[in-house]
């Protein structure tokens, strides 16, 4: 699900809140990489904070509230914000820690993994929403989706398991010509010693993906976290049981796929038909 953009009434919200950090910090004599390293997050989401720009989350919140010896203050602000900001609040800590992720797994139900999509295939998805985007925020929406694939290219770059089902390598999304370059570059990432591409084959009596698509990111710290998202709604789930669930479902998801080298065979294949 691509971001929204927020209500004025939010970005004020947003702000304010923004404003009640940087106020603490300040009179606690912290500069905003003291708080950050207090936090074990990065400075640029302290600032993105504290201009209003990132949602600060309930979780970072109570860490803060210790940090600068307030008595639950930023908590209770982070659990009253506006609830029709709620998908962009947590779309944006999904997109944080998605960006500072050690491990991610995901399955892909319908579509091509957003991290291993071309531009192309990237904007020809944006270009098949209902009610259109218009040009502009088509553009606007891929540049931000190709922009996360930089974790791949980190100096240390963070282990990846994918696995997808092959109806998504068989549609046709953008047409012929756009599908032959996702396919031919789906080939390449399986051969990057970071990224494990396994495909979920048709025609199985039953699999531990019926419920659809998710992602499950290991932080850092070892905390773990589990995302997906429909056509309405995105959602984080940080329960450990919870996330035990999707990480059980992916493990068995990838034994009843393809493994790694029968993947790169059937991408040859249909490289071959496109």
């Amino acid at each position: 699900m691509p971001p929204r953009r927020a209500p004025r009434s939010n970005e004020t919200a947003l702000t304010m809140v923004g404003a009640q950090v940087a106020a603490a910090r300040a009179a606690k004599g912290m500069t905003q990489r003291a708080l950050a390293e207090a936090l074990h997050i990065d400075v640029e989401t302290v600032a993105s904070i504290e201009q209003g720009r990132r949602a600060l989350m309930p979780n970072v919140a109570e860490k803060m509230d210790r940090a600068l010896d307030l008595p639950g203050l930023l908590a209770v602000a982070a659990n009253r914000m506006p609830e029709v900001n709620t998908l962009l609040a947590w779309e944006e800590e999904y997109f944080a820690s998605e960006a500072e992720a050690v491990a991610l797994s995901c399955f892909e139900a319908t579509l091509v993994p957003g991290l291993l999509q071309t531009e192309e295939y990237a904007r020809a998805l944006f270009g098949c929403r209902v009610p259109y985007f218009g040009e502009e925020k088509i553009e606007s929406q891929t540049a931000r989706r190709i922009k996360r694939q930089d974790i791949l290219y980190r100096r240390v770059p963070p282990t990846l398991g994918f696995v997808v089902s092959e109806s998504a390598l068989r549609d046709r999304i953008g047409g012929d010509d756009v599908r032959r370059r996702q396919l031919h570059h789906l080939r390449e990432c399986a051969d990057q010693p970071t990224i494990s591409l396994q495909v979920l084959p048709l025609g199985l009596a039953g699999h531990a993906g019926m419920a659809g698509s998710f992602t499950l990111l290991e932080m850092p710290d070892h905390q773990r976290v589990a995302y997906f998202e429909n056509q309405r709604i995105s959602i984080v789930i940080r329960d450990p049981d919870e996330v035990s669930m999707f990480a059980q479902r992916h493990a068995v998801l990838r034994s009843q796929a393809l493994n790694v080298a029968e993947t790169k065979a059937l991408l040859e294949r249909l490289l071959g038909e496109a």
